[in-house]
């Protein structure tokens, strides 16, 4: 292992506020929340989310003929509030969000952000122009050269500074969240080798599944991913995704947070249930 002992001294105050961070689980002990601790101080602080809401929605319709996707209420709040939530919590406080299909409906709820403790700033698509595309067009909104992508249908609890703080150490070009699901068949399947997606499946064939791990739908990138899109037109990240793995530059952070993908109606009904019992726990 790369480690170097060391002997340090600290205020008492100072140990029992470290000693209240181990938990046996994400914090295993005393040397291991001090590596954290200053692993998080030195971490280059990502402040930019660029949030992908321009779908149509067309596997919930007739619902998204009235109503964007991310606007449908789970728990009292809209799907993309509880995501602007995750973020704001963790600093991400610069919200690019990509917008299409009914997108002033959003635009008249969530403002510039300032209600939510955010600053929020609208690209909008003129035509369907994928996940790839949206992202080509919000570029010249990123002045941060590593950020935080996620799409605006998911529902996620994962600590977004350990997510950054793994991407940094692994040198990749591209960091995928991934958890692991009974059936991977509706998303994209990862083959992961310690640190590294060797392979991504977008949509993997039913019964035939390598692997149980799938995209969470919420990413990490360096300025660079943009030298794989094209420059104008429709494009998919899933499509790039399977090219960065071969060159080793895409890279897979396991969480063990919930997570619930709101695709089809009978999702939706899920998210519904088990995130409110999740968020009262």
């Amino acid at each position: 292992m790369d480690r170097t002992r060391l002997t340090i001294t600290l205020k008492k105050s100072i140990l029992n506020a470290v000693d209240n961070l181990i938990d046996g689980t994400n914090i295993r002990n005393r040397s291991h929340a001090i590596e954290t601790l200053i692993s998080q101080s030195l971490t280059p602080q990502v402040r930019t989310c660029i949030i992908l809401a321009g779908g149509r929605g067309i596997n919930m319709r007739p619902f998204t003929f009235e109503m964007p996707k991310g606007l449908f209420p789970v728990a009292g709040k809209p799907i993309l509030e509880h995501l602007i939530e995750l973020l704001s919590h963790y600093n991400v406080r610069n919200i690019i969000l990509s917008v299409g299909h009914l997108g002033e409906k959003i635009e008249e709820y969530f403002g510039n952000g300032q209600k939510f403790a955010v600053h929020i700033t609208y690209v909008k698509e003129k035509n369907e122009v994928g996940t790839g595309g949206a992202l080509v067009l919000a570029q010249k909104l990123l002045t941060d050269p590593t950020f935080i992508v996620a799409h605006g249908d998911i529902l996620i609890d994962i600590n977004l500074t350990d997510f950054i703080s793994f991407h940094n150490e692994n040198n990749s070009l591209a960091t995928i969240a991934v958890t692991s699901v009974v059936d991977p068949s509706q998303f994209g399947e990862i083959i992961l080798h310690g640190a590294k997606i060797t392979r991504f499946i977008e949509k993997p064939q039913k019964g035939k599944q390598l692997s149980q791990l799938i995209s969470s739908g919420i990413y990490v990138f360096n300025k660079d991913i943009f030298s794989y899109l094209p420059k104008t037109g429709k494009a998919q990240l899933e499509e790039i995704f399977p090219k960065l793995a071969k060159e080793n530059q895409l890279s897979g952070f396991p969480f063990e947070g919930k997570f619930l993908d709101i695709g089809t109606p009978k999702s939706y009904e899920r998210a519904i249930k088990e995130w409110s019992r999740f968020k009262k726990a």
